[in-house]
């Protein structure tokens, strides 16, 4: 009898702990979307004061990436090119600046905001938008992956920060720094993982801040 205690107390242990992980997020999670032209049109007659309100009151939201003192949300969508979602976007609001595309990537910079578009590695159909505060850029990034879109001197004015490019250089020499979102992961160096409780759409098509899965 006792034996068969102790065993069901390791089931239930174990179960209870397979529940608690973080399963990494899959883009065929991604629910039917409005028509390109109809999201063109939200898009252009949002009355968002931000780019995360933007994106958040029109695309899906796939999941969260956070560390210890600041989180990123990535957004994705099947209706755009990276190229389309970056000039649709920017055409509703303007970006402090706009990079050239490195390895089908894009980014574009607000006050307060970096976002990054980019294929998912999962299905290059799907076109994923990482909205990073300020303070998880500086806290996170590799300065070599920002280097990809822009000189340092200017991620450095970004930042307002004089020395940060050259100082986060030396303390990613090791390559443990955030370079970005990646489908089919829940850890991305450092102290990056994911958190996955607060999914969906904020709109009322989307079901509020808690829909999807």
């Amino acid at each position: 009898m006792k034996k068969w205690l102790l065993l069901l107390s390791l089931l239930a242990i174990f179960v209870l702990t397979a529940c608690g992980e973080t399963e990494p997020a899959s883009v065929d999670e991604i629910p039917s979307e409005q028509s390109q032209a109809e999201l063109i049109t939200q898009l252009q007659t949002s009355n968002a004061a931000n780019v995360e309100t933007l994106l958040a009151n029109t695309f899906y939201k796939l999941d969260t990436v956070v560390s210890d003192s600041s989180e990123a949300n990535v957004y994705a969508t099947r209706q755009f090119t990276v190229d389309e979602a970056v000039t649709e976007v920017a055409n509703v609001l303007q970006p402090e600046q706009q990079s050239e595309k490195y390895n089908n990537e894009r980014m574009l910079v607000y006050p307060n905001y970096f976002v990054t578009f980019k294929e998912s590695e999962e299905d290059n159909q799907v076109v994923l938008m990482e909205v990073a505060s300020d303070t998880f850029v500086r806290n996170n990034y590799s300065p070599n992956y920002l280097n990809h879109f822009f000189a340092f001197a200017l991620i450095n004015r970004m930042l307002s920060a004089d020395n940060w490019a050259r100082s986060r250089q030396s303390y990613c020499s090791n390559g443990g720094c955030y370079g970005g979102y990646t489908t089919g992961r829940t850890s991305f160096g450092g102290d990056v993982t994911t958190n996955r409780t607060n999914r969906g759409m904020f709109s009322t098509r989307g079901g509020g801040p808690s829909a999807g899965k």
